[in-house]
């Protein structure tokens, strides 16, 4: 199992999952972490740019956990089989952990969610 933590500043779990272009990939193995590393992708390999392909290092992936994404992104990750939980934990081992041992509480991904609305410019 793979398992993606959006994290523009390569530190935290951040939102804007669609434009986002780094990401912890953690290598999940009989329910513990066996590898962790980030990946960096150009732009046009973001999911926003990327349209419904996925890039090659987020192609694999079974979980997405972010801070924040679109309904659009949502329901295609659940299309492709992806598990996308919108958590307001910032760290990211401590949510992996929370994951796999079933005590992250994800957030509502609010239909039809428009970051446009809430005065965030792309």
């Amino acid at each position: 199992m793979q398992i993606a933590i959006s994290s523009q500043n390569r530190r935290s779990i951040t939102g804007h999952a669609g434009k986002c272009r780094n990401f912890w990939i953690y290598d999940i193995v009989r329910g513990t972490v066996a590898g962790k590393r980030l990946i960096e992708l150009p732009i046009e390999q973001s999911f926003h740019a990327s349209h419904d392909q996925f890039a090659a290092p987020l192609a694999d992936i079974n979980v997405l956990i972010t801070g924040g994404l679109g309904n659009g992104l949502y329901l295609r990750l659940k299309r492709h089989g992806i598990l996308a939980i919108v958590t307001d934990e910032t760290d990211p081992e401590t949510a992996v952990q929370a994951f796999l041992e079933n005590r992250l509480l994800p957030l509502a991904v609010v239909p039809n969610n428009d970051c446009h609305t809430q005065g965030h410019a792309h």
